[in-house]
């Protein structure tokens, strides 16, 4: 095999070993930084830069091996013809030159293509890996929201409360003043009715009074009259 088919060869299990590390299962964290690593890193990026420029002389290769075999395939379909192929060494010769250009043909295409489905794999489960990313962060966020919504909850019901408590309050407030004006006016009405009861109480007593002077008066009187008589 040539240096530029071993290359190629190389090549193809590189491919081989980078995707079953890809899709072989493992924890999301260690796939995540994986990833990433190979997302982010500028040596990677370079060394990703470089296999694009070979892939380029791969995809020359398989045009080569193709037209080989090709062309392979045409001299034995015109050797059978004319049957030129009777001699062993000429057969083995063509079916040594047929197995190099298949197995050239086979190696170039099938690094080609594990390149293509290595790209988009490998883009898929970054996509894939984002993708998670930003539904943890969404589900922290909602989190977050549902938490502070939760302490917005709780002071709106400490907040009605309080207005409860407010209001009663208030209604206690209403209902003391309430009391003192009417023992306020209680207080007048008592005052009043003292007063009078007093004052009919001296009324009475200056009726009484009267009235006792006027029977010692009228008393006087008498003793008056009987003195004279005498």
């Amino acid at each position: 095999m040539t240096l530029y088919y071993t290359i190629c060869f190389g090549l193809l299990m590189s491919e081989l070993a980078l995707f079953s590390t890809i899709v072989c299962p493992m924890p999301f964290s260690l796939r995540k930084k994986m990833m990433h690593f190979l997302s982010e890193n500028p040596v990677v990026a370079k060394i990703q830069y470089g296999l694009k420029i070979t892939f380029i002389f791969v995809a020359v290769l398989f045009i080569d091996a193709l037209q080989r075999m090709v062309r392979i395939a045409q001299e034995g379909a015109a050797a059978k013809a004319k049957q030129d192929m009777a001699d062993v060494r000429t057969e083995t010769n063509y079916a040594a030159r047929r197995f190099y250009a298949q197995r050239n043909l086979y190696l170039t295409g099938a690094t080609l293509f594990l390149s293509l489905i290595l790209a988009r794999v490998f883009y898929i489960v970054l996509d894939f890996i984002h993708v998670q990313e930003n539904f943890s962060a969404l589900q922290q966020k909602v989190a977050k929201q549902s938490g502070a919504s939760g302490e917005a909850e709780e002071l709106r019901k400490r907040i009605n409360e309080l207005e409860a408590g407010l209001r009663a309050s208030q209604a206690k407030d209403r209902d003391f003043e309430t009391l003192k004006k009417q023992a306020s006016q209680q207080g007048v009405e008592y005052n009043r009715l003292a007063d009078a009861h007093n004052a009919a109480r001296l009324r009475q007593e200056g009726g009484l009074s009267r009235a006792d002077s006027a029977k010692r008066a009228g008393r006087k009187r008498t003793d008056g009259v009987i003195e004279q008589k005498e």
